[in-house]
């Protein structure tokens, strides 16, 4: 009996510090927040308030591990991003509304955004996203108010020195007396002051006290849209119903951040046990949006890779950089570009192509590519059309498309390249399309092109429980979970036992890509491989590296779903095919688009070895490209309305819409 009550008592010791380290301790900044939290604390139990004065001191506090999270704006989500707090967004307000911050002037003036420079303006409030945050910072970022940063002098200086006079609101008027020369009242973020606010700074450009107007984009009155424009940042005017077309920047809605190590799921579990109406609302506590904005409809957890770049996206992250560290440098002529590799291999041949221009820049995936040229970290990189298609979700554009075609090559007008995806069985298997559930599978990749997502969509289509994964009997997937049946047939670098390199998206895994995918096949691992038409006569008859010297094209056929009990001959690929898709494309932002051209231009004149690979295949570029050829259309014409539904249909099955789209298109998320 002392036994059992001892262990009893020990197990509950046990347990009583992993109870209370699912407490959830939010930090507030002031004391009607500290109300309002006690009071949610209450309607959840694994809710803890810690009031600290600012909530840069709550920054601080979760770095340190005495709060695990704050509710910030943008700036103070820019703010706990940077070191060595490295905070991360985990949960975004849902609204109806967003603040896009515009420029707003008189339809009868003349000047653009470039002429601003000892014009008078006016501003809704000091520090707040429509009226100072974001069109100082859009203006500093494109170097149009020249700030060497904080060393050299305050940014209100800056400023002042740059318009004649305004009026801000909220600004030290003993200090910046000009910045306040246009005001009506006490210059103040308050009723005191008669040109506060959206609508203030409207009548004070109205009334002729300033000549832009520095606002939120629902500020002009529906009756007098028609006698006012909008400054666009590219030197252009719109009609204030463009607003989403020409503004200088989109306020973001407001997260929770916490340590990049939380646990999110938690913490937004304890958020679901509050009811909205207690969560979005602030008039019992005589405040306002305290802790959440009152105007929010709902809570969204965000994707875990999700980072303050990725939240913010570059335009407003990039503003927040220049508002705090100054005017960045105007962009070198004739600058490099840094191509991003995904391998070892890649890095090698990159680097052992010497091209003048091109520097080489590792990343460890094609999604790792996609958000190092989001951040300048990197600028361009090849992609097939699925990784395109991702990368255009995040606002990047093809520069240039592979074409396989050398005749069309003499021809900018061609029509753009594409190929055929197949499914590829050995002669002597006997699988044909209507065999093929149960078998083992050879891909390319997870979610890659031509190896998951058109079988994927073929396969599966719109049924809700079908997944490649319950379809066959185990395959290799590279990429996939290493304890999936998708591993499997992986071989990693061919060690038998503890191989990190198995299952790995890279050259890594001897089974990765079009030939790793062909050679999972012909090594009879497996017994279909979906992968390039071209593949099979590129790798047969002596032509293939030395594990397929002894290959023949003849031992091996195509299947597809028009003719499911039917073989075809590897040549027929035109009749026997699973989807035509697009070629694969160089990725890069628009702003490099045209260095990125003219170096690609130069380079496939200037060298041999751009499209061959040594030991190692389709390494930075496809071994089957004749040249690149000009990207002259959309991405949406690029990839085609076809292939776009296809992609997106394989997103409703298996493994559903990859975190990096989720991120890059949280907009439409949270806007309700």
């Amino acid at each position: 009996m002392n036994v059992l009550l001892i262990s009893l008592l020990g197990c509950l010791v046990v347990a009583l510090p992993a109870a209370s380290a699912q407490k959830v301790k939010w930090c507030v900044k002031t004391q009607k927040e500290l109300e309002k939290c006690k009071h949610l604390a209450i309607k959840s139990a694994d809710l803890e308030c810690l009031h600290q004065p600012t909530i840069t001191d709550c920054i601080k506090s979760i770095e340190k591990g005495d709060a695990d999270t704050v509710t910030a704006d943008g700036g103070h989500v820019y703010f706990g991003g940077l070191k060595p707090y490295e905070l991360r967004p985990i949960i975004a307000e849902k609204y109806k509304e967003h603040c896009y911050a515009v420029a707003v002037v008189k339809r009868d003036t003349k000047f653009s955004i470039k002429d601003l420079k000892g014009k008078t303006s006016c501003h809704s409030c000091y520090q707040l996203p429509g009226g100072w945050d974001l069109p100082i910072g859009s203006l500093l970022k494109d170097r149009i108010i020249d700030w060497e940063g904080p060393d050299d002098m305050p940014l209100d200086k800056a400023v002042s020195q740059f318009f004649s006079g305004s009026c801000v609101p909220g600004i030290s008027k003993a200090d910046y007396p000009t910045m306040c020369s246009a005001c009506q009242g006490d210059c103040s973020c308050s009723k005191s002051e008669q040109y506060y606010g959206d609508l203030g700074a409207f009548q004070c450009m109205k009334m002729g006290k300033g000549e832009v107007a520095f606002m939120c984009h629902g500020g002009v009155p529906e009756i007098e849209k028609k006698d006012y424009q909008l400054l666009c940042l590219d030197g252009t005017r719109k009609d204030v119903e463009q607003y989403k077309d020409c503004h200088l920047g989109k306020e973001p809605a407001r997260a929770v951040i916490a340590h990049k190590d939380a646990d999110s799921q938690h913490i937004y579990k304890v958020l679901k046990q509050i009811p909205d109406s207690d969560l979005f609302s602030s008039d019992a506590f005589g405040g306002k949006d305290l802790i959440f904005s009152d105007s929010a409809s709902g809570l969204v957890e965000l994707p875990k890779i999700t980072d303050s770049f990725l939240y913010l996206k570059q335009h407003y992250y990039e503003a927040m950089r220049a508002l705090r560290g100054g005017t960045p440098p105007a962009p070198v002529l004739d600058r490099k570009i840094q191509w991003c590799t995904i391998s070892h291999a890649e890095q090698q041949k990159c680097d052992g192509l010497q091209i003048p221009r091109i520097e080489c820049r590792r990343a460890s995936s094609v999604d790792e590519c996609i958000q190092k040229v989001m951040r300048r970290e990197a600028d361009a990189f090849a992609a097939d059309g699925g990784q395109v298609y991702i990368a255009g979700k995040c606002g990047l554009v093809p520069a240039m498309v592979e074409q396989y075609d050398a005749q069309s090559c003499p021809d900018g007008g061609a029509e753009a390249s594409s190929y055929f995806v197949v499914a590829v069985v050995r002669k002597d298997s006997k699988v044909t399309w209507s065999t093929l559930q149960g078998q083992k599978s050879c891909h390319t990749g997870l979610n890659r092109n031509a190896g998951w997502k058109v079988p994927d969509s073929v396969i599966c289509g719109k049924k809700p429980d079908c997944t490649l994964y319950k379809y066959f009997s185990k395959g290799c997937a590279p990429g996939a979970d290493p304890a999936s049946n998708m591993c499997e047939l992986c071989k990693g670098s061919g060690k038998a036992v503890g191989d990190e390199s198995k299952c790995k998206a890279s050259s890594a895994e001897m089974y990765y890509g079009y030939d790793g995918a062909f050679r999972c096949l012909a090594e009879k691992a497996g017994d279909v491989a979906f992968i390039k038409h071209t593949i099979v006569g590129d790798y047969t008859e002596g032509k293939g590296p030395d594990w397929a010297k002894l290959l023949k094209s003849d031992e091996f056929e195509l299947i597809c779903p028009g003719s499911p009990d039917k073989t075809f001959k590897y040549s027929e690929y035109p009749a026997c095919h699973l989807a035509k898709v697009p070629a694969h494309a160089v990725i890069t932002r628009e702003d490099v688009r045209g260095d990125v051209e003219s170096i690609l231009k130069d380079a496939q004149t200037s060298s041999n070895s751009l499209f061959k690979s040594e030991g190692e295949r389709n390494l930075l570029f496809s071994d089957s490209t004749k040249c690149l050829q000009r990207s002259t259309t959309s991405l949406e014409e690029f990839l085609t309305k076809t292939y776009i539904e296809m992609i997106e249909r394989t997103y409703e099955t298996g493994q559903g819409v990859p975190d990096l789209v989720k991120v890059c298109t949280l907009d439409s998320t949270l806007s309700s």
